[in-house]
């Protein structure tokens, strides 16, 4: 079973800034893209960040210059450092990841994998 746990969400004014984590777990046997989504009330699940194994990365135009996406391959981790937070920012923040796992010591096909959500509002 592969798992994704993001923490780091919360209530922060505009102009203030978050840091969210999320670690992959399980039998995992190689993990390519990790991205950060995010779904807004009534909206889509939009994509705000993504970065390959490589360290090779993409941001959504709205976010392009406040947020940073990181990993760490080793610990199979990805983080979204978000600064200078609008109110527009407030969203459900899913992370995602690319992830073949293993089982009997065989690597499985990809798939997506999922978490389970954190809240982010930004409001004073």
């Amino acid at each position: 079973q592969v798992q994704l746990v993001e923490s780091g969400g919360g209530l922060v004014q505009p102009g203030g800034s978050l840091r969210l984590s999320c670690a992959a777990s399980g039998s995992i046997y190689r993990i390519s893209d990790m991205a950060w989504y995010r779904q807004a009330p009534g909206k889509q699940r939009e994509l705000v960040a993504i970065i390959s194994r490589d360290g090779n990365f993409n941001y959504a135009d709205s976010v392009k210059g406040r947020f940073t996406i990181s990993r760490d391959n080793a610990k199979n981790t990805v983080s979204l450092q978000m600064d200078s937070l609008k109110s527009e920012d407030t969203a459900v923040y899913y992370c995602y990841g690319r992830i073949r796992p293993v089982a009997w010591g065989v690597g499985l096909s990809e798939n997506d994998y999922w978490g389970q959500g954190t809240q982010v509002t930004v409001s004073s």
